[in-house]
């Protein structure tokens, strides 16, 4: 999805409950002990919605079979946990995964990415989605404990800057997948001024996001987890993840982004003709 990936990248996702195979690195166990492979399935789904949204605001006469099914080729689950994966492991490079895995896979890590996963997919729904932003913004300015707990998380973690910078690197990319199609006659220049025009506008409504994603996923969660959850970010281990989840989806994304463009692009032609 171009507009960003919205806070899943720099937080847990979902704990596997079954062993890991003895053979994996440190890096690919610690993936599976997110359970980046369900959150990528959410992705996905969610990537084939946003194709259809694509066809009815660029694609004259909308979705066609041939556009559906370039999509479905563009999302592909295998290829996309792929890249993370690949681009994951180069960033964390030797990082200690100890601590990580230990947090991950207690009751508590393992509360904490169900949690997030259930608030992802459930956010797919845009009543679910508005009500949540809408529960934000009744919090905001007030001295609400759970929100005081949010913001330091977001902030330890750069939630708001870092989805703000991968969601205008994907945009551009789209926009560079037009251009190399034949679809648009840009410049770099061109589409770095047209990309960072809506920079603002992208900052407020990614913080929206991310706290109103953030705060209906850890209202269960007992006073404190959140805390915790904050310090284990603070550490090195922690930082070195962040980064490195940061890495592997946006560099999903930006394939995407440009694959789209291009699909755009060629499907624009088509209908030329």
């Amino acid at each position: 999805m171009i507009r960003t990936m919205m806070a899943t990248a720099a937080t847990g996702l979902v704990v596997l409950s079954w062993s890991l195979p003895a053979w994996a690195s440190p890096a690919e166990d610690l993936l599976d002990a997110l359970g980046v492979p369900q959150i990528v399935e959410i992705m996905r789904a969610e990537g084939m919605e946003y194709g259809d949204t694509i066809a009815e605001d660029m694609i004259p006469g909308g979705a066609t079979a041939t556009w559906d099914a370039t999509v479905d080729r563009i999302y592909d689950e295998d290829r996309m946990l792929a890249t993370v994966r690949e681009a994951f492991a180069n960033d964390f490079g030797d990082a200690d995964a100890g601590s990580l895995l230990e947090f991950f896979t207690s009751q508590t890590g393992q509360q904490i990415v169900s949690l997030e996963l259930s608030a992802r997919d459930a956010m797919r729904e845009q009543e679910i989605e508005d009500a949540a932003r809408a529960a934000f913004r009744d919090l905001e300015g007030t001295d609400s404990e759970p929100l005081e707990s949010i913001s330091d998380f977001v902030d330890t973690n750069d939630l708001v800057e870092a989805n703000l910078v991968g969601a205008l690197n994907a945009n551009y990319m789209f926009y560079l997948g037009l251009v190399d199609g034949g679809a648009l006659q840009m410049s770099e220049a061109d589409i770095l001024t047209e990309v960072w025009s809506s920079e603002e506008e992208t900052r407020s409504d990614t913080r929206e996001w991310v706290y109103a994603f953030l705060l209906m996923a850890y209202r269960p969660l007992e006073d404190g987890v959140v805390d915790d959850y904050t310090e284990l970010s603070r550490t090195d281990a922690g930082r070195a993840l962040n980064r490195a989840l940061f890495a592997g989806f946006n560099k999903m994304y930006d394939d995407i982004s440009y694959a789209l463009g291009m699909a755009v692009a060629r499907q624009m032609q088509v209908q030329e003709l």
